[in-house]
């Protein structure tokens, strides 16, 4: 994979790691909405709302389609919904870890200490381990 590549790939995610825009989209999966309707669904203010349906507009995340006298916002690709819907899945196995990383604080969110941390799904065994190898009868022999 090429460095540029990867430089779309941290921008993409870059722009969906504010927690405000994170919740527009929230919003959105559920189908086209007003700006008021954002605002409602978000608790954010509409001018703080407004600022990020722009930036998510101009990054392509989001498409605006007139209505009368208000504009309806919807996710510009069904892919939105997928990564939503892969990274709910991610975090569902995950969540406990990623919250206890101290590299990607948010704020008003705490980390778990190290010691607190209990690993939520277990390690799948790897099939030619050398600490268990099972024999043609099926018997599981230790190294």
């Amino acid at each position: 994979m090429t460095n540029t590549k990867f430089s779309y790939r941290a921008k993409l995610f870059r722009g969906l790691s504010d927690p405000s825009r994170l919740s527009i989209l929230e919003a959105l999966r559920a189908g086209p909405l007003s700006v008021g309707k954002i605002v409602a669904a978000t608790g954010l203010t509409q001018s703080n709302a407004s600022t990020h349906l722009r930036c998510l507009s101009e990054c392509g995340l989001v498409t605006a389609q007139p209505n009368g006298r208000f504009v309806h916002y919807q996710l510009s690709d069904p892919a939105i919904e997928q990564l939503f819907t892969l990274s709910d899945k991610l975090l569902a196995g995950v969540a406990v870890r990623i919250l206890a990383c101290a590299n990607y604080n948010v704020p008003g969110i705490e980390p778990i200490p190290k010691s607190e941390i209990v690993r939520s799904t277990p390690r799948p065994a790897r099939a030619n381990s050398r600490a268990h190898k099972e024999s043609k009868s099926g018997e599981v022999k230790g190294v």
